[in-house]
């Protein structure tokens, strides 16, 4: 490997790495807040009266 290939792949693992930095976070939010959003709809289901309760 030449000192070319040796730098153009360290770059890339950079890149990747911030690429990764950049999004991995994105995608915890995303997913804690799909699981709110589910818990806040069965709290509110789970609290509606039915037909039969009225």
């Amino acid at each position: 490997m030449s000192y070319r290939d040796y730098v153009i792949a360290a770059y890339t693992v950079f890149a990747a790495a911030m690429l990764w930095d950049y999004i991995a976070p994105r995608l915890q939010i995303r997913a804690a807040l799909r699981a709110v959003r589910q818990r806040a709809t069965r709290a509110a289901t789970r609290n509606t009266p039915t037909e039969l309760e009225r």
